[in-house]
């Protein structure tokens, strides 16, 4: 198997150059096709002889991989899917919005922490990607040249594929790569303490936890993971951090009809979260197949958002996007009911 281009820095890359036999130089030139250009194949690098190319396509592979799908939403969000080996695929939701497009990208194909009320989890973990397989969704999407920000909140458990995943952070960040502020990036994680500590301490990216019921016995029935990691736990590490400047924490709270949506779990939501520079941001659950779950109703959303809010948290209701094509927070599945480009 030819080894990938795509996820190597200029010194990787200047390595390989000259195991090739070409000039040491031709490592950044190959940088700047791979991450400004956002070249999708070898020979687009024109500024590299052909006899070069061949030389490098003989060992070593680009690493886009291509959608084989694509659907469209009434809403105008778009979801990708991208076939990543094995006979597994993963989805990836370009959400625009005003003058921002918004990617949301997958870091694994399913999940092993299990949520009972995601797609994702409900399939199992099949496994990690690797670079090129996330930085591929930024690359051969049609939006490229185009995206503003990026939440890894798609397909899997970021945190659970760490090194994978902060080297397309470091692409995607770093002046020879994409050059975005850490600013434009927002990890989502269930809580997964160890690989968070080193996130928190080696990025200034944004973050978002998954919660969903402030209460440690009711969180475990829906999140198997809370008995390995307490939210309260995942909380009280926070607080460790300064979220006072450029960098958020914030707080995903799908809220389910009878559930997690009364007066006793908003104010156990503010008790846990109290003194911290934080947004809650509440999330329609989306119905899907064979779930026990129902959806709370928009008043007691506004009701539990206006509870918070009176006690000092920054509360929003997220606006829901792509449900109709099942691209919702949730309804992640690595497949299509119909495959066919945009």
């Amino acid at each position: 198997m030819r080894e990938k281009l795509l996820g190597k820095t200029p010194e990787e890359l200047r390595e390989v150059a000259m195991k090739v036999g070409l000039p040491a130089f031709a490592g950044k030139q190959m940088a700047q096709w791979l991450y400004v250009r956002k070249v999708t194949d070898i020979d687009q690098m024109t500024n590299i002889s052909k006899a070069g190319r061949e030389a490098l396509k003989a060992d070593y592979d680009l690493g886009v991989v291509l959608p084989s799908g694509c659907q469209v939403s009434s809403d105008g969000t778009k979801k990708y899917l991208f076939p990543v080996g094995n006979g597994n695929s993963v989805e990836a939701v370009m959400i625009p919005d005003a003058d921002r497009k918004t990617l949301c990208v997958s870091s694994q194909a399913g999940c092993r922490m299990g949520c009972k009320f995601c797609m994702t989890g409900r399939q199992g973990f099949h496994g990690n990607l690797d670079p090129a397989m996330i930085l591929s969704q930024f690359i051969a999407v049609d939006e490229a040249q185009e995206l503003t920000n990026t939440v890894f909140m798609g397909m899997g458990e970021p945190l659970d594929n760490y090194d994978n995943v902060m080297r397309a952070i470091e692409v995607l960040t770093a002046p020879w790569g994409f050059a975005w502020s850490p600013k434009r990036i927002t990890v989502s994680t269930i809580g997964v303490i160890p690989s968070l500590r080193k996130y928190l301490d080696s990025t200034k990216c944004h973050i978002a936890v998954s919660l969903h019921n402030p209460f440690g016995e009711e969180r475990a029935e829906i999140m198997p993971v809370q008995k390995a990691w307490p939210v309260a736990d995942v909380v009280s590490l926070l607080r460790e951090y300064d979220f006072s400047g450029q960098r958020r924490v914030s707080f995903e709270y799908t809220m389910f009809g009878g559930l997690n949506d009364d007066k006793r779990h908003a104010d156990a939501l503010y008790r846990l979260l109290k003194g911290m520079e934080c947004r809650v941001n509440l999330i329609r659950f989306h119905k899907i197949p064979d779930s026990p779950f129902e959806t709370s109703p928009q008043l007691i959303m506004e009701n539990f958002r206006d509870r918070l809010s009176a006690h000092g948290i920054t509360c929003t209701i997220r606006a829901s996007r792509g449900e109709d094509i099942l691209a919702a927070c949730g309804m992640l599945a690595g497949r299509h009911a119909t495959e066919k480009p945009c």
